[in-house]
């Protein structure tokens, strides 16, 4: 899938870019189907909130068939080729969870901040797709971003250890008050299989879901690949060592997949 010259120049200016109808609901049904049963799992990869509800799936793409498929998928590793002129490689891989009721907050934050002091990635050249596998509505924790913020590169950030179950360098008060009174703040939602891709220095944060209505997005982390990080200091499984650039499946290979899934089902 390729961007047209207005939806990069939209990127480019805003620093994300929401793709409403990508993923059929045959293709997401099976993908919310696999993140039940991982979520269901004891796997070091599956971390929790406090309440033992699922937070996130690390690398769901190296253990699970169908996320491996959507891990190499054309309508995400295409456009991000694009945006950043290379082949990628895989950095990060979460299947993240809003679970009702007990999903908690992400705090204000910049993704690259994280992939340059823990990971030692060289530059911004690496984004997240995200792909819905459940309606996010204003009310389930959506994602909330501030337009034109990737602009001021990186911000100051605090090793927060202690709000939620995952560390996260975050932003300050006054830094978000700030940009908030300069732009805005929005919280892109839509239909399950809508994608949003942003820029790995957009700030952003999620609130909790304090709803019955689960919200489920798959995070793929996708960094050119002369862009390889250089330390080693989180586990593998968290940001990944394997270089190897991304060969695009084909088209309806997801769609193939669950067809296949249904008839074993059945």
């Amino acid at each position: 899938m390729k961007l047209t010259s207005k939806q990069l120049s939209e990127f480019d200016e805003r620093g994300y870019l929401f793709l409403p109808e990508c993923f059929s609901g045959e293709e997401v049904a099976v993908l919310r189907a696999e993140a039940d049963e991982i979520y269901k799992s004891d796997r070091k990869e599956v971390w929790r909130e406090s309440s033992g509800a699922p937070r996130t799936a690390f690398a769901a793409h190296t253990y699970n068939e169908a996320f491996g498929i959507l891990g190499a998928h054309p309508r995400l590793i295409e456009p991000v080729e694009q945006v950043l002129g290379e082949k990628l490689y895989m950095h990060q891989y979460k299947v993240n969870a809003k679970a009702p009721f007990d999903g908690e907050l992400w705090q204000w934050h910049q993704d690259y901040g994280t992939w340059a002091r823990d990971d030692g990635m060289p530059e911004a050249r690496a984004m997240n797709i995200a792909v819905f596998l459940d309606e996010v509505m204003a009310i389930n924790g959506p994602l909330m971003i501030i337009p034109k913020s990737h602009k001021h590169g990186v911000f100051e950030a605090g090793h927060d250890l202690k709000t939620t179950s995952y560390p996260l360098w975050t932003l300050d008060k006054e830094t978000i008050t700030k940009l908030a009174k300069e732009g805005s703040i929005i919280a892109p939602t839509g239909k399950p299989g809508a994608v949003l891709m942003f820029h790995g220095n957009l700030v952003h944060a999620s609130p909790p879901n304090m709803t019955p209505y689960p919200r489920k997005i798959v995070y793929l982390t996708l960094c050119a690949v002369s862009n390889h990080i250089t330390k080693f200091t989180r586990e593998e499984w968290i940001a990944h060592r394997d270089f190897t650039p991304i060969e695009a499946v084909a088209d309806d290979a997801l769609l193939k997949f669950a067809k296949n899934y249904s008839v074993a089902a059945a």
